[in-house]
């Protein structure tokens, strides 16, 4: 194992969620896919359905079961001392997401999450992430689709241009696919928190400490057509632009001035203009209270796509990165992104932090400074494709 803080602990990991509709599918793909030895655990505060799950894993999974409430600072905290790791899914994060973010930070347990919240992130980095350093923790937030695929998309592409020049990339999403009341409710929750959201991230950067010599930082223009991928584009507001650059501000290996762009593609401009004003009524709906409750309503937490409908779906990000007088182009792509590949991604990600050889990080840091090599290689090796183009 790359690390021997926890070595004595009860648990390598700890599922925390196992019974919400992500969480499930973490815990199916662990049960199928963890190796022999690993200890784990799934950890919820209903001890009835925690049993359920157990139960439908089979007694081949030896799976534990720990009982802790996301309001109870004192079981989270039991639950971080046990765990090497530990793994949540209970969102949204803003309003469920510190307790346990806290207690692992203090417990010097390395964690990770699939959040897609910028606030949520920023706030646990003004608030958790000295405290990490201290202990040795590991704090891996967006190891979902938000933001592996991108962050890690980059971070393939970047290593076959030189680092002693500046650097220009953009990655262009594009999907078919279903998403679960919980990202529903997240994103909502997150459009109408723009203020607060802008808050932190200058909070943030105030506190935060630059790269010596060097600039990261991502970059929006206008919507328009690839000139290389043929697609039109439209900027994607997400928190992967955001992460990406932040893992550019880490590695060296993105050169001295890195610009990252991060855009969703269309093969026409209707549908491109179909979409902006579709996500823009959406934010505007999120900013009226009774109209958010009632949104919020219409698709409770806890539900998603059944296995159908997600074997139909599919995800690109196609990357077009451009230094020293080279262009290169990528993609990353796979199936179902919201559930059963994030559920992959997050499961594969736990496993890199309790199982494999890593640089020694500690604090909050990104996927690709945490984990770079090894996990791009979990994730190809567990069918997630990472190709030149």
């Amino acid at each position: 194992m790359s690390d021997p803080r926890g070595a004595d602990r009860a648990y390598d990991l700890v599922l925390f969620g196992a019974t919400g509709f992500t969480g499930g599918l973490t815990a199916d793909y662990l049960a199928a896919h963890a190796p022999a030895g690993l200890r784990w655990a799934i950890a919820g505060r209903n001890a009835t359905r925690l049993g359920e799950v157990a139960d439908r894993l089979g007694t081949g999974a030896d799976v534990g079961v720990l009982v802790a409430d996301a309001t109870d600072a004192a079981s989270l905290s039991e639950v971080a001392r046990q765990a090497r790791v530990v793994v949540s899914t209970v969102g949204p994060y803003l309003q469920h997401g510190e307790p346990l973010v806290a207690a692992c930070a203090e417990a010097g347990t390395d964690y990770v999450d699939l959040t897609g919240e910028p606030e949520f992130v920023d706030r646990m980095w003004l608030a958790h992430h000295q405290t990490a350093v201290r202990t040795g923790a590991r704090l891996v937030h967006a190891c979902g689709f938000d933001s592996i695929p991108h962050d890690l998309g980059a971070y393939y592409t970047v290593r076959q241009l030189p680092d002693d020049v500046p650097i220009t990339l953009r990655g262009v999403v594009r999907s078919g696919g279903s998403f679960s009341g919980g990202t529903f409710h997240s994103a909502l929750h997150q459009m109408s928190r723009a203020t607060q959201a802008k808050q932190a991230y200058a909070a943030r950067r105030r506190a935060e400490q630059r790269p010596d010599g060097r600039s990261s930082r991502s970059v929006t223009a206008r919507p328009h057509r690839d000139p290389v991928l043929g697609y039109w584009l439209l900027p994607l507001p997400t928190i992967d632009p955001v992460v990406v650059a932040r893992s550019g501000a880490e590695l060296a290996s993105y050169g001295p001035k890195f610009r990252y762009s991060h855009w969703a593609g269309t093969k026409t401009l209707r549908f491109a203009a179909g979409g902006a004003a579709a996500v823009g009524a959406l934010a505007g709906a999120a900013q009226v209270k009774p109209v958010r409750d009632f949104l919020l309503g219409k698709v409770p937490q806890g539900s998603g796509p059944d296995e159908s409908k997600r074997e139909k779906s599919w995800f690109t990000v196609d990357f077009v990165g451009e230094g020293g007088g080279r262009t290169v182009r990528t993609r990353v792509s796979g199936g179902d992104p919201g559930y059963t590949e994030t559920a992959k991604m997050l499961a594969e990600s736990a496993m890199c932090l309790a199982l494999d050889d890593l640089p020694e990080t500690r604090g909050q840091v990104t996927t690709a400074v945490a984990m770079g090599d090894a996990l791009l290689a979990r994730l190809q090796a567990a069918g997630i494709r990472f190709e030149d183009r």
